[in-house]
């Protein structure tokens, strides 16, 4: 289908007032799930980025790996293991997930920015003791192994790449706060420290749902914007449930934490993240206490 000039010229114009209201604002974004698995759908989030980027909005990617990390398990004969919605993480896994996700994943994402024409640069949550954290428990003191509950982001290290005109990509192994080795984070409750740390006005979750929907059979259902007053009762209705509690608990924390607007975005979609935040009509559930 041909666009012509004049349509182009039509979006950048009703882009205009978004990008003049995030021009200078930090914006951090969780990426993981289909969209890292389809070349196409990497393209596209690596150039919303870079477009992001080039007008002024300072751009953090968190992101996961876990399609990788599964698949390095593989190879070397050790079967993934998930507890409530989180990898179990021994001893040896987490020694796996170090080197993927702060080497291989963490790596090709940097490379892919920089041949878009943006400027990256690579974090791990050990690098200057950016990310620290304690033995992730719950109320039935399951043992998850080596996955952690942050308990600090240093924001300084973050905004000094930052403010070097770089895109910080950040994956998410955290040191253990007593010293006694590494921790896996989940990506998506990184993303919500690291916002809160940075005082960032968004938080996008890149996920491979359309949001939060009211029957979850029903793509159309989609509810597009929840207040966080709302969330217990949306819970008690069984319509947050499953997978999607923890990343809305990540979106209300993250609220709560004083971020301006909190997403779950469709990262099945074709630049969903300009979407989400250039236009009207948005890709997804966003989250406020207004």
């Amino acid at each position: 289908m041909s666009i012509s000039n004049q349509d182009k010229a039509s979006v950048l114009i009703e882009a205009l007032p978004y990008i003049q209201k995030y021009t200078g604002q930090t914006v951090v974004i969780k990426y993981g799930g289909n969209a890292m698995l389809s070349e196409e759908l990497q393209d596209a989030v690596i150039s919303d980025l870079v477009l992001l980027s080039l007008t002024g909005i300072h751009v953090v990617l968190v992101h996961g790996g876990g399609p990788d990390i599964n698949d390095m398990l593989k190879k070397i004969g050790k079967k993934s293991e998930f507890i409530n919605g989180l990898r179990y993480t021994d001893a040896e896994t987490a020694e796996v997930a170090l080197m993927v996700l702060a080497g291989k994943t963490n790596k090709q994402l940097v490379d892919r920015i920089e041949r878009t024409g943006g400027r990256a640069v690579g974090l791990c949550g050990l690098d200057g003791g950016l990310l620290k954290a304690t033995r992730h428990t719950d109320a039935e003191g399951t043992d998850y192994g080596f996955v952690g509950d942050i308990t600090s982001v240093d924001a300084s290290i973050i905004q000094d790449v930052i403010d070097k005109g770089y895109i910080p990509v950040i994956s998410t192994i955290a040191h253990a706060a007593d010293g006694t080795g590494v921790y896996n984070i989940n990506a998506d409750t990184a993303a919500a420290e690291v916002a809160i740390a940075l005082k960032a006005r968004n938080l996008i979750l890149l996920t491979d749902t359309r949001g939060v929907l009211r029957d979850p059979h029903d793509e159309s259902t989609l509810i597009p914007v929840i207040h966080t007053t709302e969330v217990e009762s949306l819970k008690a209705d069984g319509i947050i449930s499953g997978g999607m509690i923890p990343k809305v608990e990540c979106c209300v924390h993250a609220a709560e934490g004083g971020i301006h607007r909190t997403f779950i975005t469709d990262g099945r979609v074709k630049h969903s993240i300009l979407i989400e935040m250039l236009s009207e009509e948005g890709c997804g559930t966003m989250f406020t206490k207004e």
